[in-house]
């Protein structure tokens, strides 16, 4: 980013008593991990996870482990490791919580994938991270850099176990069209925390899609704020939680800038006994911000008993100058409509529900625009509803 580019991010910020306004959903953003204090859980962005079960990655101590890579480069975009004082020069979004602080205080640098101004690219760019063990504490900082007028998929897939800490962040040049795709495929021991901090350039276009399938206690939380007017971003999600699993997604989209958008459409699916899901969203929408428009919605599926789904929609404005703001929340059970529907017109139950469970999912997974994981994703869905709802129905 340039300096002017930061100087415009700076004084967006800025309000006219003087000072800085910040979210109550999101501490203010600090490189200094002494101002992102160990939680308790009282905290109002700690209450709804695990503590007890993370293992430790919360307390700071140092570890050299690593997860291995596997990568897939199309020719021209170019993957290399840098300081994380130079992760910071290039303008990265500061940290906003204790997870993303520890990952760059102990990360021992960032990897940097740089895609060049106006390439397009024909293939996805696909990052593979695995972990061997969860006695494994590993940090990772990862830079993803999309230069002016390019346009990129980009792809993160997360397999095997650790314990796992991280922060990506995402730069879109101006005018560029970014497509990132963000899979937790964990074993069930693994334990994730992550945050995806985007920033997008003047005119810029960025959909990021997090899915979490696998993992014990996986916690993501997607960032997005503009470093100029005209960018547009869209926010996507899918989970799926089994008996046990916890499965936390947190987004903040910061309009900052005026005339920019922001879209945010996560669902997810429960079952199995303590099967829990936490879906977090808040859009804040600055004095400067006059202009954008914003929507945020979440959707629950709950297929057994046992379980449990919290979703928290929040909206803070401080202008009236705004084109639309909204957000929408459900959590319920099979559509007894459509299973009555299916059943009438001859189809079995357990295909019924099947039906209906891939009709929940399948508008998200279409607009991943990867068919490799579009195909993965359909394949994760039906597995795991074989496991307890086809299951009991023989």
């Amino acid at each position: 980013m340039t300096d002017a580019a930061r100087e415009s991010v700076a004084s967006s910020l800025e309000q006219k008593d003087g000072h800085l306004s910040f979210s109550h959903l999101n501490p203010p953003p600090s490189y200094d991990l002494g101002d992102h204090p160990l939680p308790t859980g009282r905290e109002e962005v700690w209450r709804f996870t695990p503590l007890k079960r993370l293992r430790g990655l919360l307390d700071g101590t140092p570890s050299d482990a690593h997860l291995t890579w596997d990568t897939a480069l199309p020719a021209g975009v170019t993957l290399s490791e840098i300081s994380a004082e130079q992760a910071r020069e290039l303008g990265e979004l500061a940290p906003n919580d204790r997870p993303s602080a520890l990952a760059v205080s102990l990360g021992g640098g960032a990897m940097l994938l740089d895609v060049p101004a106006d390439v397009e690219l024909d293939e996805p760019v696909v990052l593979r991270l695995h972990g061997e063990s969860v006695d494994d504490l590993v940090y990772g900082h990862l830079v993803l850099r999309v230069g002016r007028f390019s346009k990129a998929t980009i792809v993160l897939v997360h397999s095997g176990s650790a314990r796992y800490t991280a922060t990506t962040s995402v730069l879109v040049g101006d005018g560029a069209q970014v497509n990132v795709v963000s899979l937790q495929d964990w074993d069930d021991d693994a334990v994730h925390l992550g945050r995806d901090a985007i920033l997008v350039g003047r005119d810029a276009t960025v959909r990021h899609t997090s899915v979490s399938f696998g993992g014990n206690v996986v916690r993501m939380h997607a960032n997005v704020e503009y470093a100029a007017p005209g960018g547009s971003a869209e926010l996507l999600g899918l989970y799926f939680a089994d008996a046990g699993q916890h499965l936390e997604h947190r987004l903040f989209a910061d309009h900052n800038q005026p005339r920019t958008k922001s879209n945010v459409l996560y669902k997810g699916a429960l079952q199995g006994q303590g099967a829990h899901t936490v879906w977090i969203g808040n859009v804040l929408i600055r004095q400067v911000a006059e202009g954008i428009e914003t929507y945020e919605e979440n959707r629950n599926l709950v297929l057994t008993d046992g379980c449990q789904a919290d979703s928290v929609p929040n909206l803070e404005i401080e202008t009236g100058e705004i084109e639309g703001a909204g957000h929408a929340s459900a959590t319920a059970r099979f559509d007894d409509e459509q299973l009555f529907y299916l059943r009438s017109r001859g189809v079995s139950e357990k295909e019924a529900r099947r039906l209906v469970l891939h009709g929940f999912f399948q508008d998200l997974i279409r607009k991943v625009g990867v068919p490799e994981i579009e195909e993965r994703l359909t394949s994760t869905v039906e597995a795991e509803l074989a496991k307890n709802v086809l299951k009991d129905l023989g």
